[in-house]
């Protein structure tokens, strides 16, 4: 920093005005003592907007000043004037698409032509996305692709983090260099600034010392901001290797926050209904050479939430969700889809949607399921929170006043006057696998000495190789952390702060208005999620277990007719309509297209071909393309989903080629050999037909459809589509890649996918 001084043998008394201008002029240049810089963050599920909210919260221990904002708060920033460096962190949601609180920013780069529009802008990005889904972090690419067509400069290289394998292998290090990178961008776009102001000044001074005597000298006096001499390190606290003791008291340093729970109470919840933990799971205690290891612990997140309870003289009547953007529904029907021992549970559900007309949907279209949280787990929860007889009362959260968070704010997800059991049942996430800040939060709460240790491993680099095996790819639930960490005792304010929204889950529709008029069919398995060491026992998803759990009664079993007997009462879900920007049929009935979506996967393709179907009906002069379907499964005789109304696809030349495959039949999984005359699973089937698909696809300008899982299927589809364009074309892996992405970028290559 530079400090202006104005040193003189004597100084006379000013007349003029303009005297008076330059004296004031060079008195009053500014000191300062920190450099700023800006966070931008576009989030869809809050981890991105978490990680910014981080980085502003760390930077002024490193003796900066970071100026937060969200995207779409574009009256709080101004790049076009923008004089620090700009750190962006974006997600990437659906198909590549940018989170709804950046679209707009993006759309207005990629309408900006001007090659220097942002020439004077010096940024740098971490872009959060997952290998398992296609177009991986392409909103991020986006953005530095248009930035970098703008004329803006990167300080410090992008980094592109896969929540596949872990955001924190590369988020992690990817922060540590940040620091420094801030710096020295600041200290250069400072010194570019000062050499124009210098000039400035040296112009200004010569027309000041020609109006007076010249016995003015200038100095330029160099100021060292002693913080960023001091060697420590501010993002990590070390913890010795010993495990400390505890008293069980919380640190003076929480003794603002509003707490409703004591020890004891959080000790007497065993039997809720909650599995009890091994006291001597790997989950909870730690082994050699991590035991006996020194810790960088994450920095303590500085509470931000005040929660207060109020007392009403009713309780709550309505206990359903607020319903805002939602519709209720009845379920007219349930069908059982898969047969016999079948491995997966495969359901149609039927809604009735004839009066919401809002939900009126096109084949590929989806629809957000809002489920509840499970009673049992939201009663272990309050009773762990020592608050089970208050569940009835209001619940009020407002921003501390003294918090140290740098653009606290209260959770949109967080009503006001609602009721305690609300908010846990409709509101948070409590099966949220729970991240490391939370986890070093909770240290602070756990009255057991090996406890807080393993907790202090599980939050620190050290120990992230536990984190993973234990939290994040057994997905443990924050109930089920709870449950093992017993002498944890966390106030409630803490699991507001900590706990995502309960998001609802998304369903392809399976079906088309023209075959199901007033009607909407949507189809989902059973999730069932194994035994860990943080899970006695397993456990149903969350929604698909809920949705199982509520029709179970009068569900209509494959081959057989709906009862005659009087129908059960009709239950009624909360949906709302998402509608695809471009997973849907081709709009020329005369391209060809291709389908691949094994087990449920297929769900979306029901409702292309029923709207194909009703469409040939209605038009039967027209000229249709060729449609194939490749479907594969476990065993014919339990998971083949569809079957007979498949075949009636066919039947009526609605569907072309159909094409399946059983991975499980005759044969046990080990010993399962793939071969022309054997496909196992469907890209077995694609490479039988290669020549067909390729012809369907490069000459024809057919589209190719692929629907279900991300994490293997997915990706073996489109290894098999790389090596039928290498082989068609006679080309090698680069133009293959190319030739992909361009198929991608024409919406003819197009996936639904989930991990």
């Amino acid at each position: 920093m530079l400090l202006m001084t104005l040193t003189t043998k004597y100084v006379n008394v000013f007349v003029n005005s303009k005297k008076h201008y330059y004296f004031s002029l060079f008195c009053s240049m500014p000191c300062e003592t920190k450099s700023r810089f800006v966070v931008l963050y576009g989030s869809q599920k809050g981890q991105a907007q978490s990680i910014a909210e981080g980085i502003a919260e760390e930077a002024e221990d490193h003796g900066l000043v970071a100026e937060l904002s969200c995207l779409n708060q574009d009256e709080k920033y101004n790049l076009e004037k923008e004089i620090a460096p700009v750190v962006f962190v974006v997600s990437t949601t659906g198909d590549g698409e940018p989170p709804d609180n950046a679209l707009q920013f993006v759309k207005r780069i990629n309408k900006n032509q001007s090659p220097d529009h942002y020439k004077h802008l010096s940024y740098t990005l971490l872009a959060l996305g997952d290998t398992n889904y296609a177009n991986f972090c392409n909103c991020g690419k986006t953005i530095e692709r248009r930035l970098q067509a703008l004329g803006a400069r990167q300080f410090y290289p992008a980094g592109f983090a896969d929540d596949g394998v872990g955001l924190e292998l590369v988020v992690d290090p990817w922060l540590e260099g940040l620091w420094k990178a801030v710096k020295e961008a600041s200290s250069k776009m400072a010194s570019v600034r000062n050499d124009e102001s210098e000039a400035n000044v040296k112009d200004s001074a010569k027309e000041f010392l020609g109006l007076t005597q010249p016995d003015v000298q200038l100095n330029l006096l160099s100021i060292t901001d002693q913080r960023s001499q001091e060697a420590v390190q501010t993002d990590f606290h070390n913890v010795p290797s010993a495990p400390s003791t505890s008293s069980g008291q919380n640190p003076s340093t929480f003794s603002g926050r509003t707490e409703f729970v004591s020890q004891n109470d959080a000790m007497q919840t065993k039997d809720e209904g909650i599995p009890h933990i091994s006291s001597s799971s790997p989950l909870t205690n730690s082994v050699p050479p991590l035991s006996q290891s020194s810790l960088n612990v994450p920095a303590l997140p500085p509470p931000f939430l005040d929660v207060t309870l109020v007392e009403v003289d009713a309780p709550e009547q309505n206990v359903g969700p607020l319903k805002e953007t939602f519709h209720e529904v009845p379920i007219s029907k349930a069908v059982l889809l898969s047969r016999g021992d079948s491995v997966k549970t495969a359901l149609l559900l039927e809604l009735d949607i004839s009066t919401c007309p809002a939900l009126t949907y096109q084949p590929g279209d989806s629809l957000d399921v809002l489920c509840p949280n499970r009673a049992e787990e939201v009663d272990y929860m309050l009773c762990r929170l020592g608050l089970k007889d208050r569940r009835d009362h209001r619940v009020h959260v407002a921003l501390r006043k003294d918090t140290k968070k740098k653009g606290a704010h209260v959770p949109p997800h967080i009503p006001q006057n609602v009721s305690l059991l609300f908010l846990f049942t409709w509101c948070l996430e409590i099966r949220s696998v729970p991240k490391k800040a939370f986890l070093r939060a909770l240290v602070e709460y756990a009255a057991d000495g090996t406890q807080k240790r393993r907790l202090q491993e599980l939050c620190s680099k050290q120990g992230a190789a536990d984190y993973n095996l234990h939290v994040r790819d057994a997905s443990l639930s924050v109930v089920e952390l709870l449950t093992a960490f017993s002498s944890c005792s966390p106030p409630l304010s803490l699991l507001i702060e900590h706990l995502p929204k309960l998001q609802p889950r998304p369903y392809s529709a399976a079906s088309s208005c023209l075959r199901h008029p007033g009607k909407l069919h949507f189809v989902f398995s059973v999730v069932e999620l194994p035994a860990c060491f943080g899970r006695p026992a397993g456990r149903r998803g969350l929604c698909t277990g809920w949705l199982f759990d509520l029709i179970h009664p009068g569900i209509v079993f494959p081959g057989k007719t709906e009862s005659s007997s009087s129908p059960a009462p009709a239950k009624a879900i909360h949906v709302s309509l998402r509608p695809s920007c471009s997973f849907r049929p081709p709009s020329e009935q005369s391209v060809p297209f291709i389908m691949v979506g094994p087990g449920t996967g297929v769900a979306p393709f029901i409702g292309f071909l029923q709207q194909r179907e009703e469409a040939r009906k209605r038009n039967p002069e027209a000229v249709f393309g060729e449609t194939w379907l490749f479907f594969g499964c476990r065993h014919r005789n339990g998971d083949y989903l569809f079957r007979e109304e498949l075949e009636g696809f066919v039947a009526s030349g609605t569907l072309s080629h159909l094409k399946v495959c059983f991975s499980r039949d005759g044969r046990e999984a080990e010993e399962a050999v793939a071969s022309a005359a054997n496909p196992r699973y469907v890209q077995h089937n694609l490479l039988l037909y290669r020549q067909q698909v390729a012809d369907i696809l490069l000459r024809q300008s057919g589209c190719f459809y692929v629907c279900g899982d991300a994490k293997n299927m997915a990706k073996d589809v489109n290894e098999t589509l790389m090596e039928i364009i290498k082989t068609e074309l006679h080309v090698d892996q680069l133009e293959a890649m190319k030739k992909l992405a361009e198929l991608r970028e024409k919406k003819r290559y197009l996936q639904d996918i989930w991990a």
